[in-house]
């Protein structure tokens, strides 16, 4: 009785170790997987005060087109980068030729979501955010914008952090 005391809290103690794999680090044979990652500058999941500088680093399979919007925790969301061209390999945000020298961190406080559209080909619509929105209806907008493509010339990828 001891021992099978031991080896379940043994169980249960290892069992809090096991690896986990967030959404944006695994491939899904279900997608194009064009982007390899997407993340801010100290990491996913990392804080930031207002004020404070931030860049987002891109890596992607093949060149393309990115389009970076925002969620930001009161629901109101904004297009950060627009059909900014990328070529394969790792780019980080802001850059010059897409008409920010630096993106600063700023209100409201909380869960800060930034997701990466990436298509193929130049995109040929605009992508406009207008009012709040929710988790869903968010995505519902992310996804009209890249639908009108083949699903192995889009992709997309969505990073968090904290403003504190």
């Amino acid at each position: 009785m001891r021992n099978a005391l031991i080896l379940g809290s043994l169980a249960l103690g290892l069992s809090a170790c096991a690896p986990s794999l967030r959404a944006n680090l695994a491939l899904d044979s279900a997608r194009s997987n064009l982007i390899y990652s997407f993340r801010p500058d100290r990491g996913e999941g990392s804080s930031y005060a207002v004020g404070d500088t931030i860049r987002f680093v891109l890596t992607t399979r093949e060149a393309g087109y990115a389009t970076l919007v925002s969620l930001d925790p009161d629901g109101r969301s904004n297009v950060i980068v627009r059909s900014a061209f990328v070529n394969a390999g790792t780019t980080t945000f802001p850059r010059a030729q897409d008409g920010a020298a630096s993106f600063s961190v700023a209100p409201p406080r909380g869960l800060q979501r930034v997701r990466v559209l990436f298509t193929r080909a130049r995109p040929s619509l605009d992508l406009y955010f207008q009012g709040v929105y929710d988790q869903p209806r968010w995505n519902y907008a992310n996804d009209a914008y890249i639908q009108s493509y083949a699903p192995a010339d889009r992709d997309s990828e969505q990073t968090v952090f904290f403003i504190r």
